[in-house]
């Protein structure tokens, strides 16, 4: 199992990942460092977010997720030291016992509703702020990196 179990996700600052299930992602200005931070690692996706993605994630070992798979399982076969989690909001969800890290990056939207970070209840945890990363300078955006606490 990774050591490092890291959800990285661009949100609008209401919360939301997207407007709906199946939103082919336009808004995001954060893919630039999103391909540099997990290229070469594995990533897992549910089935939704995989059908939303508009081009093939090279150089990444992609591990699309059913929900009637066990999160604890598909982490045992990853036998390298570092994985993201990259969406959707069930899949956060499934996943949230086992993350180690939160990257996250808040873009200038709000949509009102829409597809949740976690789309079912997760438990309260801490968060331990360890990096602010700068997206595209010309546009304001920067990605938020934290540790969770395990309580």
């Amino acid at each position: 199992m990774p050591s490092e179990i890291i959800l990285i996700a661009a949100v609008t600052v209401d919360g939301f990942i997207a407007r709906h299930s199946n939103e082919i992602i336009t808004w995001t200005k954060d893919l630039p460092l999103f391909k540099k931070q997990t290229m070469g690692y594995p990533i897992i996706m549910g089935s939704n977010t995989k059908n939303t993605i508009a081009h093939e994630l090279k150089g990444r070992g992609v591990i699309v997720v059913k929900r009637s798979d066990n999160p604890r399982d598909v982490l045992k076969n990853i036998s390298s030291k570092k994985c993201f989690i990259v969406g959707g909001g069930k899949t956060y969800s499934r996943f949230y016992p086992f993350l180690t890290d939160i990257y996250i990056t808040p873009h200038p939207h709000i949509f009102g509703e829409g597809v949740p970070l976690f789309s079912d209840k997760i438990q309260s945890s801490k968060l331990k702020f360890v990096n602010l990363v700068e997206v595209p300078k010309q546009v304001g955006i920067y990605q938020y990196q934290y540790k969770i606490i395990k309580t």
